[in-house]
């Protein structure tokens, strides 16, 4: 298959992909971190009619993401960024793409657009981690678990402190960290929807 992965800057689903055999690209405003030439720097908008079999999409969360959203009401410039984020959100929901899936953390897509079809978490895919992810799915099955490890829901997981919060300390990168697809995930992607 043709395959777009849209705001992708890591290659960890592109590089899953590949190795399945697809014609993958992944694209984003950043350059590919692992420096590979089937990745295109720009805005991902520019390519959605381009004959893709099938997208998966991960936009940027900051101005939708439910830990960001309660600033909206002190800071009202970021209310109009969150409308843009809606917006490019539905672009790629509305491509003329058969197969898409768009990830986001829970937020404000569920209550502006619809429900996603499927909440997921990293531990259902051997990753010692918690991050409850949507996906919003057109012409996909659901994700099936590869690798629940033991704990459940309940468990503290590695990237979490204490109290549930995550473990990473601010910085300047912490986006940037907190973005990239864990790798079970991008596999049981790769395998699971490579064969759709």
């Amino acid at each position: 298959m043709r395959v777009l992965v849209a705001c992708e800057f890591s290659g960890a689903l592109r590089t899953a992909l590949l190795a399945r055999g697809h014609d993958a690209w992944s694209c984003d405003l950043l350059p590919a971190e692992d420096g590979s030439n089937r990745h295109i720097t720009g805005d991902v908008r520019d390519l959605l009619g381009d004959g893709w079999d099938m997208m998966l999409a991960f936009p940027p969360c900051t101005y939708l993401c439910s830990s960001g959203l309660h600033w909206n009401r002190r800071r009202h410039e970021r209310a109009a960024l969150t409308d843009e984020a809606i917006t490019f959100v539905l672009d790629l929901l509305g491509a003329p793409i058969a197969r898409i899936a768009l990830e986001n953390p829970i937020g404000c897509i569920s209550t502006r657009i619809r429900s996603p079809d499927q909440i997921i978490q990293p531990w259902q895919f051997g990753e010692d981690a918690s991050k409850a992810t949507c996906l919003w799915l057109k012409g996909l099955p659901k994700l099936v678990p590869t690798n629940i490890l033991p704990g459940g829901p309940k468990a503290r997981r590695g990237n979490q402190t204490a109290s549930g919060q995550n473990r990473l300390p601010p910085s300047p990168d912490r986006w940037k960290e907190r973005s990239r697809t864990y790798t079970g995930i991008a596999a049981a992607m790769a395998s699971q929807w490579g064969s759709a």
